[in-house]
């Protein structure tokens, strides 16, 4: 049976090894950032801002800002994003996405050095880096998707399992069906996040630089290819 979807993406950045790759290493920063960085999520700011409003609720002040910092860390990595994007974006050595990978893999390979007493720096880092890809690699094959997070991936993937069924479209329950894997993936590299950072501790950041690198890689070959 061979499937084509109604967009196929010409981009190796929206490509399905990307988006995989992309999602393994968002679950595992958000493990790593929960079980070694203080219970601070990494990339999932809902659940941050929620826990800003419960401590606020019960005056613990201190408590509330230190989940505000990597909201506002968050906030600042999509804005030097669109900055990055806007001076390189016609950039014909390396594209623009490249460059936030590398940035990305050069944070996080220095704040795998962070002891504990500098937690709050590391979660500010992390947050940081995580905005950079969240805000950078957007589709799948030319459809919204999201690597750091999982409920608009939960949200597309039933809404496309279950119209595919009404329809009877085969190309659509494939795409729900990549939703899923790709949560799936999620999952996987948060459960090697905590099993490598449960035997690495904080050195455990430098496996999430692995995933990184492949998309670089991956992107690279794509680019000499087209040359």
């Amino acid at each position: 049976m061979n499937i084509k979807f109604h967009h196929d993406s010409h981009q190796i950045s929206d490509s399905t090894p990307v988006s995989f790759l992309l999602a393994l290493a968002g679950g595992f920063l958000d493990a790593y950032t929960y079980i070694s960085r203080g219970g601070v999520f990494a990339n999932a700011q809902t659940g941050n801002i929620v826990l800003v409003g419960i401590h606020a609720a019960q005056g613990q002040v201190a408590k509330a800002f230190v989940y505000l910092i990597p909201i506002t860390a968050f906030a600042a990595g999509v804005f030097i994003t669109e900055i990055i994007k806007s001076y390189f974006k016609e950039c014909s050595k390396l594209h623009w996405r490249q460059i936030i990978l590398l940035i990305e893999c050069a944070i996080l390979f220095l704040t795998a050095f962070f002891p504990e007493n500098l937690n709050v720096a590391a979660n500010i880092l992390i947050s940081f880096v995580c905005a950079f890809q969240v805000d950078s690699f957007r589709k799948w094959h030319g459809h919204a998707f999201a690597t750091t997070m999982c409920t608009g991936n939960l949200r597309t993937g039933t809404e496309l399992i279950c119209t595919s069924l009404l329809k009877k479209d085969k190309v659509l329950f494939v795409r729900g069906f990549v939703y899923y894997a790709i949560i799936l993936t999620f999952v996987a590299g948060a459960a090697a996040g905590c099993l490598m950072t449960n035997y690495f501790y904080h050195k455990a950041l430098f496996f999430s630089i692995i995933p990184l690198a492949a998309c670089i890689f991956l992107m690279c070959i794509k680019e000499r290819k087209s040359k």
